[in-house]
Formats: structure tokens, C-alpha cells, sequence
């Protein structure tokens, strides 16, 4: 492993001349490199990050997905989903971000990443349970933190907090059933206390 990495802004030239078209865009902020790519270019772009000789991305140390509804109090216009990916480079002492944006709301799929970085496996199945991005080429696409029968995916900005089933022990059938939610939404005023004095204040 090197001792000192190249700069920011090295490192986002290299990407740049590295990915050529392929980019849709790579931004610097904070100290850190964002590369974004269309769904078509998903995995040809991050087969380059890992092999190119200037990028050197071996490992993916972590992916999730992400909901833009009501992103920036409803000013985003771009597609709902977002996979997003960060990857290391232990060779060259680097570190990016790999964004994809997912077509099609309803159905939203995306290739999956298991053939570039094995470690992706997990992490699009975490996606896929509670985002509900489909991973196309992904050999064992099911849940990985929710019940094989929950229904929906609980990331999402339109699940109900409540969700739409509980579990609960029945002691009469001796076992475990689903049921719909009992809990009624309710609005929670905050109780606020006014004192005289409080805290020694006068």
C-alpha cells in the first residue's frame, strides 16, 4: 500500500480521462470523488474503476440503495432510485463514489456488480429487500433482513412507519400468526411546560 494517495483532484482527473463518455459526471466536493453513470454503462464503468491502471478500485467495501422522493422538499426531478457505491483502492491508497441512477419507478433494475466485486452480493440483496431494486445477473436475489413474507420494502419514503402486517404469539393456535396492524395513526402534539423560574432563570 502507498504511503500518501494522489490528490482529490488528481484522482478526478484520472477517473475523468480514465471513463471518457462513460461518465455522466465526475464532481469533487468535500475532499471526495463522485462518479456518476447511466444504467447502461453500470458495469462496464465499474469493471474499469477495478482494472484500469491509474483507478486500481479491488475492493467494494460498500453499496446501498437510496429514495430521492421528496428529495430537497420535492424539487428533484431525476429518477427515484439510487444505487450507490464506495469503493477502495489498497493498492493506490484511494477511495470513490460510484452512483447509478435506476430507471423505471415501478419495476427499477439495474445489473448487479457480483461478477466485478464478489462483495456485492449481500449488499444488492440488502437493496433489493428494502428498497426493492432488482439486480439483474444477481444468482441469489432474495431477502436478506425481512421475513420471506413481508410484504413491500421498508426503505421506501411511502411505507407506513406502522408497516402493514405485525406479528404477534396466539396463544389459543400455539404458534406465531400475521395479522393486519392494529395501531391507528395518531398525531402527537408535543406537551410543552411552561414554568416560572425554571432552571434558577429569572
Amino acid at each position: 500500500m502507498t504511503d500518501f494517495a494522489i490528490s482529490p483532484e488528481a484522482l478526478q482527473t484520472q477517473i475523468t480521462e480514465t471513463l471518457g463518455s462513460k461518465a455522466k459526471s465526475v464532481t469533487l466536493a468535500l475532499g471526495e470523488v463522485t462518479v456518476v453513470v447511466s444504467a447502461a454503462d453500470y458495469r462496464a464503468v465499474a469493471t474499469l474503476l477495478r482494472d484500469a491502471p491509474g483507478c486500481r478500485f479491488e475492493q467494494l467495501i460498500d453499496l446501498c440503495g437510496m429514495d430521492y422522493s421528496g428529495y430537497r422538499e420535492g424539487e428533484w426531478e431525476g429518477e427515484r432510485f439510487c444505487v450507490v457505491s464506495h469503493l477502495l483502492s489498497v493498492s493506490l491508497n484511494q477511495r470513490v463514489r460510484l452512483k447509478v441512477f435506476v430507471p423505471n419507478e415501478d419495476l427499477p433494475v439495474v445489473d448487479s456488480l457480483t461478477s466485478v466485486w464478489n462483495a456485492a452480493g449481500w449488499f444488492e440483496r440488502e437493496a433489493f429487500d428494502l428498497y426493492g431494486i432488482v439486480f439483474e445477473g444477481h444468482d441469489d436475489l432474495r431477502r436478506i433482513l425481512t421475513d420471506y413474507g413481508f410484504i413491500g420494502h421498508p426503505f421506501r419514503k411511502d411505507f407506513p412507519v406502522s408497516g402493514h402486517v405485525e406479528m404477534r404469539y396466539d396463544p389459543d393456535q400455539k404458534r406465531v400468526i400475521y395479522q393486519p396492524v392494529s395501531i391507528e395513526p395518531r398525531e402527537i402534539t408535543p406537551r410543552v411546560i411552561r414554568e416560572d423560574n425554571y432552571g434558577g432563570l429569572h
